[in-house]
This record gives structure tokens, C-alpha cells and sequence, in this order.
């Protein structure tokens, strides 16, 4: 049964990678006007992509852990 849990956990930590990594690149947006550079961050979606990377390691060590666990 831990070893289930475990690859779940893992594989909710590539989707939550995955939605953090995309979250975060969609959050800048940039436009060359004339030679200049205007470039606008929305600080709340990185925000969440940040914790969206966090959770993704923390399940990824939780899931790890429960995998490679015996079950005796």
C-alpha cells in the first residue's frame, strides 16, 4: 500500500512541477516598442508558481521515501 502512495505522490509532483514551470513562464510578458524593452510581471502567479514548485518537491521526497520503504 506505501508503495502505491508513493507513486502517486510521485506523480503528483510532476504535475505540480510541470504547472509550476508553466505558471512561471507565463507570468512575464515582454514587447519591444521602438528599441525598448517594456516587460510586465504579474507577482501573484509567480507567487503561486513558487508554491506550486515547493509542493512538487515535497511530494516528490514524500513519494520517494514511500516507494523505496519496505513493507513488511
Amino acid at each position: 500500500m506505501k508503495k502505491i502512495i508513493g507513486i502517486l505522490l510521485l506523480l503528483l509532483a510532476v504535475y505540480l512541477g510541470y504547472t509550476g514551470i508553466t505558471s512561471f513562464s507565463e507570468s512575464t510578458s515582454s514587447v519591444d516598442v521602438l528599441g525598448v524593452e517594456l516587460k510586465a510581471e504579474d507577482k501573484q502567479q509567480k507567487n503561486t508558481s513558487y508554491l506550486y514548485l515547493g509542493f512538487a518537491v515535497i511530494a516528490a521526497i514524500g513519494g520517494i521515501v514511500l516507494a523505496k520503504s519496505d513493507s513488511k
